[in-house]
């Protein structure tokens, strides 16, 4: 079974991101390989910005949240990470609870599923790769980016586009090959 952490990367209070992130857990419980997940809300992980003395590769952490936070991160075998568009990049909370580690996320694959207005959130995933790459996540070839992604929230219930719900399907999957590969390097 893979354990799957899905992050939903905004901490604001009024999101979008929080129904997209429900979406993807349903799809994820729905989908046919078997995940157990660990659902990740930033806002209520509610880490303080990094306040580790060394730097995370030593992986010295002094502080409880960072332990805590490192342990989760090091159980997950693959991740999905739920990341709004702001301003043509990334949420700073998503690169904060990214920085806090280091070792944890090598040779782990992870799937993007990225919102925002016109681009879907692709400038912003685009401005992650970098960061991804610099602390080992092996990006998955499917990634989901949904456009003007406030007209599809009813009701606080968001309802993907048929190429959304497939990108995604195809993300699980790739996933799944991903972490049983990238597991023999660990």
């Amino acid at each position: 079974m893979t354990k799957l952490m899905i992050i939903l990367g905004s901490v604001r209070p009024k999101r979008a991101g929080e129904a997209v992130a429900e979406w993807v857990r349903g799809a994820v419980a729905a989908h046919h390989h078997s995940f157990e997940v660990d659902f990740v809300d930033l806002r209520e992980l509610a880490l303080p910005f990094m306040d580790e003395p060394e730097h995370p590769a030593k992986k010295a952490y002094t502080q409880p949240h960072t332990i805590a936070w490192g342990q989760r991160v090091d159980a997950a075998d693959a991740f999905i990470l739920v990341s709004p568009e702001y301003n043509h990049s990334y949420s700073p909370a998503l690169k904060n609870a990214l920085d806090f580690l280091a070792t944890e996320w090598k040779h782990k694959p992870v799937g993007l599923v990225s919102y925002g207005g016109v681009s879907g959130g692709t400038r912003g995933v685009a401005a992650l790769d970098p960061v991804l790459a610099t602390v080992g996540l092996v990006k998955t070839s499917h990634s989901v980016e949904i456009d003007y992604v406030s007209t599809q929230i009813v009701d606080g219930v968001f309802t993907p586009a048929e190429k959304h719900a497939a990108l995604l399907s195809h993300q699980l999957d790739d996933l799944t090959e991903l972490s049983a590969v990238l597991a023999t390097l660990r």
